[in-house]
């Protein structure tokens, strides 16, 4: 079963704003899960497996493309797959949704580029009063020092 229609629409999953996963680029299969069930569990196929690859996506920017790829270089086959198992509900249809989410926000956080840091000063007051700090812890250390005999 590679059929995607319905959960994902025809046009497939929106990512992040301007990026959309072609649902022909989705291979999406039905398998025997695990779990509680009873008989239903052995003659159903619920498991659902989501595969995209990454490295041939035409939904991605070159950049972009980069970016996923390094950041989720762990998630990756040798071709570039991104595969994601869901098996958590007794309902095949459940869990292609929570299939899909869940590749919508692995990849939605992948793609999300941190804020550059701006490096700040401290203040006047905060560097007069860690000084001041140190300057009293260093002065009752010297207090519990024994005297030094003339």
């Amino acid at each position: 079963m590679t059929s995607t229609s319905g959960l994902t629409g025809a046009e497939g999953i929106d990512v992040a704003p301007g990026v959309r996963i072609p649902a022909g680029e989705l291979t999406v299969s039905a398998i025997s899960g695990g779990g509680p069930g009873g008989q239903h569990v052995n003659k159903s196929a619920t498991r659902i497996v989501v595969q995209w690859n990454a490295r041939h996506s035409r939904a991605l920017r070159d950049e972009q493309r980069e970016r996923v790829l390094q950041k989720l270089v762990s998630r990756l086959d040798s071709e570039g797959n991104i595969r994601i198992v869901a098996s958590e509900y007794r309902s095949q249809l459940q869990n292609r949704r929570a299939a899909f989410e869940r590749l919508q926000q692995l990849i939605a956080r992948a793609l999300l580029v941190p804020r550059v840091r701006k490096a700040t000063k401290p203040t006047y007051g905060s560097v007069q009063e860690r000084l001041s700090t140190k300057k009293q812890r260093s002065d009752t250390k010297r207090q519990r020092r024994r005297p030094i005999d003339d």
